[in-house]
């Protein structure tokens, strides 16, 4: 099919809330699954997308926590157990929806963890690039086949403005355990345009199909993310960024907008803020960077795809 070559501009802005951008949206009948599914932005999203009519598949990191926020809301909840930095759990979460045989209409990649105060390994992995990236990428790929069946699924990578700050060279494909020199926040921001360049290399491979991936930036918002930084500094970031941060509610709407607007049906390739397009940094818009990093990715995550 073919595509816009821009993203249109939406009469959105950062004020605007999850439930103000879907006012009107008709979700019934479709299904959308969301990570990270019980707290700050992905609990918005679930609740906003839910009593639009969708039934959500709700992720979290244990089935507990997804059932007690599924109790939480109005709307047809489907509670499943996705730990990202566990693949084989992911791999079974994806085999779980699998075997319900539903179409995708929505996959919103929300969960992430950020600047762990010390180095974090699994796999041989630094935590933050594992959790935020690989774990993603592996449900991603594992469920892309049900994406593809919806009349118009969308992927939705939530990124964010970090990603500007990332380490040497944006990725350090010599240093994904984070061994030879750990920093939390440049860390967190390689994580995070490894989200971007997922999406981007995802779109290149969704041509001639109807589905579609797109990533956005939240915005800066207090919400559970924060909790690995200690409070005096999340106090100080907190009033530091008051003049730009926003609310729960307003920060879980271009996740929504991007997820269900009929105005985005076939766009595809984007980074959006605010609900509209966004520029990205001039790593996030290396093709030969996100083609390296699909790469990499399938050999590290091998044994789960």
């Amino acid at each position: 099919m073919n595509r816009p070559a821009k993203a249109p501009q939406s009469r959105f802005t950062r004020r605007s809330t999850a439930e103000e951008v879907t006012e009107g949206i008709d979700l019934k009948g479709k299904t959308i699954l969301i990570t990270g599914c019980n707290s700050g932005l992905g609990f918005e999203t679930m609740r906003v997308l839910a009593a639009r009519g969708a039934t959500i598949i709700g992720a979290a990191r244990t089935r507990v926590k997804a059932q007690g926020a599924a109790q939480k809301i109005d709307g047809e909840v489907i509670p499943v157990a996705c730990e990202l930095s566990d693949l084989d759990g992911v791999a079974a979460c994806a085999d779980e929806i699998n075997v319900m045989r539903r179409p995708i209409d929505g996959l919103i990649c929300n969960a992430g963890i950020m600047a762990l105060p010390e180095l974090q390994q699994k796999y041989g992995l630094e935590m933050q690039f594992l959790t935020n990236h690989l774990g993603h990428f592996v449900l991603v790929n594992r469920l892309l086949k049900r994406v593809k069946e919806a009349p118009a699924g969308r992927v939705v990578m939530v990124s964010s403005l970090g990603h500007y700050t990332t380490v040497a060279g944006g990725i350090n494909f010599d240093n994904l355990s984070g061994a030879k020199r750990y920093v939390p926040f440049m860390f967190y921001g390689q994580s995070k345009l490894a989200n971007l360049l997922m999406s981007n290399e995802l779109s290149r491979k969704l041509e001639g199909t109807r589905a579609t991936s797109n990533a956005i930036h939240p915005g800066i918002i207090m919400t559970p993310l924060s909790r690995n930084i200690g409070s005096l500094q999340t106090n100080l970031a907190g009033i530091l960024s008051w003049p730009v941060s926003r609310s729960v509610e307003q920060g879980a709407a271009t996740q929504c907008y991007v997820a269900a607007s009929p105005a985005l049906e076939g766009v595809s390739g984007h980074y959006f803020a605010d609900c509209n397009p966004a520029r990205m940094s001039a790593h996030a818009q290396s093709r030969e960077m996100a083609a390296r990093l699909w790469a990499v990715s399938e050999e590290l995550a091998a044994d789960y795809l």
